[in-house]
């Protein structure tokens, strides 16, 4: 009976230990400092997961959105997000036929971005057309993890709109210095 304990205990230790370098995704909990907020990243397939993140953090609005680049330039403001990411990371099996890091689910991506800011904080004055906007995105970047430090760069394209009817495309750059909390 001791040897089928030892021999049970010792492969869940051995594949719990093997799971370092496996290519599946991995549920994680993040803190992002650029941008504050919390972010819960769950996997949805074998080569896709589902990112939520929400936060406070500084952004900015065009003043009068159905001119981006006329007279009335840009408003920045403080506000609560709730950003909502699908990510498809592709170059898994590469990464680990490299050896390279595949922890917290490292790697490039494409996906589905929708980022959501609500009322900003009245912190000065601001000339914002509704109190709460969204951004839609087609999105390419990539995610590494150096130990529990996760840096994460995206570029895309997005379309911005607002409960009013306003809209307008302009190129929205992401970058996000964080520590990966927990991992399952």
């Amino acid at each position: 009976m001791k040897k089928i304990l030892l021999l049970f205990g010792l492969t869940i230790y051995l594949t719990g230990f093997g799971q370092e370098n496996s290519t599946e995704l991995q549920k994680i909990f993040r803190l992002n400092v650029l941008n504050p907020g919390i972010e819960y990243e769950f996997p949805i397939s074998s080569s896709a997961v589902i990112a939520t993140n929400a936060g406070i953090g500084w952004n900015s609005s065009f003043v009068d959105s159905r001119s981006p680049f006329g007279d009335s330039g840009l408003t920045h403001f403080i506000s609560p997000f709730l950003d909502l990411s699908y990510k498809n990371i592709y170059n898994r099996d590469a990464r680990k036929r490299k050896s390279k890091n595949l922890k917290y689910n490292s790697g490039n991506y494409w996906g589905v971005r929708l980022l959501t800011k609500f009322s900003e904080f009245d912190i000065g004055t601001n000339d914002r057309e509704d109190n709460i906007d969204f951004a839609l995105s087609p999105t390419w970047g990539i995610q590494r993890a150096y130990g529990k430090f996760h840096l994460l760069f995206e570029f895309t394209p997005s379309y911005f709109f607002d409960t009013k009817g306003n809209n307008y495309f302009f190129p929205m750059i992401q970058f996000n210095i964080g520590f990966n909390l927990k991992k399952w």
